[in-house]
């Protein structure tokens, strides 16, 4: 199956790359950074002139956007995907979205005559390019069987997690629950500093009892070690995945008192000017407001 691949920054580059090493033929489409896109027609790949001949020339198109106002735009208008989607193609949205833009792109892809699946994913673009990604997909399970094998290049955990809309509500609450750990450690860093105790102190001790985590680790790369790299995930992404999540819980009318804190630092830190910075060193940002 030729696959449509729109959204080549740091992530969908290296799922390009990850497609190409296992042979194959892309079409792709970038945006604004054209690194990702040379570098595949380099190995290959051919370039879309818009969204819809991607479709026109994919039986899987892929998406990796970073929100859901971009994936909407991709997907609709007489240049988007559905415009150009062929009978039987399956669309799978790797970004965070959404779930309610979810449904809705899903019916309208159905009525096109084709299959939509959200899918969004965890890990690093390291993990990408070695196609060890977890991959969170749901809606139309028999289009989630064929396009199963191709999803397996990519990911090393391949999750079906039911109807249209739950893979991308259980990636909101994954991203919730990770950024609420990763601002906690930063201010937790940033106390030490306050009262005088070194950061790896802090860290021995905490690391050794049931509070140690991934993230945990992630956000210690950049404190302790200086390694901003070991989480490739911006404090702006980390804003909007969290604010994606109040926002999903706005519309079922319930109030998410955890998420406010981790969306209030987040938030203040791209006011601050740190929007492009890694999520672990969100610790500056704490230590520089301690200070005054």
């Amino acid at each position: 199956m030729r696959i449509g691949f729109l959204g080549l920054g740091l992530m969908g580059s290296a799922m390009v790359q990850r497609l190409l090493d296992c042979g194959h033929g892309l079409v792709v489409l970038g945006n604004r950074d054209r690194t990702g896109v040379e570098a595949a027609i380099a190995r290959g790949a051919t370039e879309a002139a818009n969204a819809r001949a991607l479709a026109q020339d994919s039986d899987i198109v892929m998406l990796c956007m970073g929100t859901s106002d971009q994936v909407e735009a991709r997907m609709r208008g007489t240049d988007g995907v559905i415009a150009g989607l062929k009978p039987g193609a399956v669309v799978v949205d790797f970004g965070t979205s959404l779930p309610d833009s979810t449904r809705a792109l899903a019916d309208e892809v159905a009525a096109a005559g084709g299959a939509y699946l959200d899918a969004p994913l965890g890990r690093t673009p390291s993990h990408g390019r070695e196609g060890k990604l977890n991959i969170m997909a749901a809606g139309d399970r028999a289009a989630f069987d064929r396009v199963r094998p191709v999803l397996g290049d990519l990911g090393e955990n391949v999750f079906h997690l039911g109807a249209s809309g739950s893979g991308h509500t259980i990636k909101l609450i994954n991203n919730f629950f990770g950024m609420t750990v990763a601002n906690a450690m930063a201010e937790a860093f940033a106390m030490a500093d306050q009262a005088g105790v070194e950061r790896q102190a802090l860290y021995d001790v905490m690391a050794a009892g049931p509070l140690r985590s991934g993230m945990m680790d992630f956000v210690k790369g950049y404190a302790v070690d200086g390694d901003p790299a070991q989480l490739a995930f911006s404090i702006r992404n980390a804003a909007k995945d969290v604010g994606y999540y109040r926002q999903m819980a706005a519309g079922m009318e319930v109030d998410s008192i955890m998420s406010a804190c981790a969306h209030k630092g987040l938030n203040a830190a791209v006011e601050d000017g740190r929007g492009e910075a890694m999520v672990s060193e969100i610790v500056d940002f704490y230590a520089a407001r301690m200070k005054g």
